[in-house]
């Protein structure tokens, strides 16, 4: 089934057009409204360039890139805002550091340094502090990467909601960089594992549903470290904040190709399925925080597959499918009996301070 340029182009634009005068929940979400929100006034307000940039905020990459010659550095920060703190398979103070590690990772970079700033709201339990910093110091310590500076300060009793993260990491990258534009027709798609999981586990704890599943959260260098090696890497996401859908589709606009994939090869958990029909949230557009989505050269793809099905994050990995060069800028999802849908970048994620 041909689907029409012009409602390929509606669908495109739809929702990243408009900008409220005042900021919304969904302008944090990792859809539409958040990339407007970035693109159209924060890179545009923030965009001073410099010598030593070789990626800018303007690329809106996971990392900048500053280049000294000689040598190659990937830059990154992230502010984290999680209710509730701690839920099955992680907790704010975990997921702060993994998620700037990961940004690094997908650029290539090997994380080598952090920093951590920290807003607490006054009253909060001097435990619940202790317990965030242990989180976030056994991510640090599986990953090799120690922080090295920080800040802390202390609001008024409801002026901010317990606690808040922001991280930044410095990495160094030993080979190519790995850019959101370099997908290339040819190229195999690929996923580390099962999508929504971060999003929807978090969604049902608050609730106090009782499913068997968790979040995703890890720290992704171990398994980035051995995928370099075996080279053929032509773009990586960190499939993070709206999870699938709108990272999928950074990806095919930003290299203005067509990714075309087989949606019953993208691995769901049968409970993320059915809890999202609950909550009526698609598990393709929800958070995952330890899943990255990837574009190899096709002679790569069974060695990168089989090594990511080695690492104890990736046992879940597949192949879902491949770039072309037409529609460009679009991603197509397949149906097991033939149909084809676009999809599109949904406007804002279902449900706040999940990530």
């Amino acid at each position: 089934m041909e689907i029409p340029k012009k409602t390929i182009e509606e669908l495109r634009k739809k929702g990243s057009q408009h900008i409220p005068k005042t900021i919304q929940l969904s302008q944090g979400a990792g859809g539409s409204m958040m990339e407007s929100l970035i693109e159209k006034v924060i890179a545009k307000k923030l965009g001073i360039k410099s010598s030593f940039i070789g990626s800018g905020i303007d690329r809106l990459e996971d990392a900048g890139i500053i280049d000294l010659g000689n040598i190659k550095l990937a830059f990154t920060t992230d502010g984290c805002t999680v209710d509730p703190i701690f839920y099955p398979g992680g907790s704010l103070g975990s997921l702060s550091v993994g998620a700037t590690i990961n940004d690094l990772a997908v650029m290539g970079a090997k994380p080598i340094a952090m920093s951590f700033g920290l807003i607490l709201e006054e009253g909060l339990p001097l435990k619940i502090l202790e317990k965030t910093l242990d989180k976030m110091a056994e991510v640090c310590k599986e990953s090799g990467v120690p922080i090295i500076t920080g800040d802390t300060k202390v609001m008024e009793k409801g002026k901010v909601n317990k606690l808040v993260i922001n991280t930044a990491g410095i990495g160094v990258i030993e080979g190519d960089v790995i850019s959101d534009y370099d997908a290339r027709p040819g190229d195999k798609i690929l996923v580390s594992g099962t999508m929504g999981d971060h999003g929807i586990s978090l969604i049902a704890k608050r609730f106090d549903f009782k499913i068997n599943l968790k979040s995703d959260e890890a720290p992704l260098w171990g398994m980035m470290k051995q995928l370099l090696k075996i080279g053929g890497i032509t773009s990586a996401k960190d499939a993070t904040r709206g999870g699938f859908s709108p990272n999928i589709n950074e990806l095919a606009r930003k290299s203005n190709v067509c990714f075309y994939v087989h949606e019953d090869k993208i691995p769901i958990k049968p409970e993320a399925k059915k809890m999202g029909e609950v909550l009526g949230i698609d598990p393709l557009s929800t958070a995952c925080e330890g899943k990255i989505i990837m574009t190899v050269k096709p002679d790569k793809a069974d060695e990168i597959l089989a090594a990511m099905r080695q690492n104890k994050y990736g046992k879940e990995a597949a192949i879902i499918g491949g770039i072309k060069k037409e529609p460009k800028g679009q991603v197509i999802l397949e149906t097991e009996i033939g149909g084809k849908r676009v999809l599109h970048t949904p406007v804002g994620e279902s449900y706040p301070r999940i990530c």
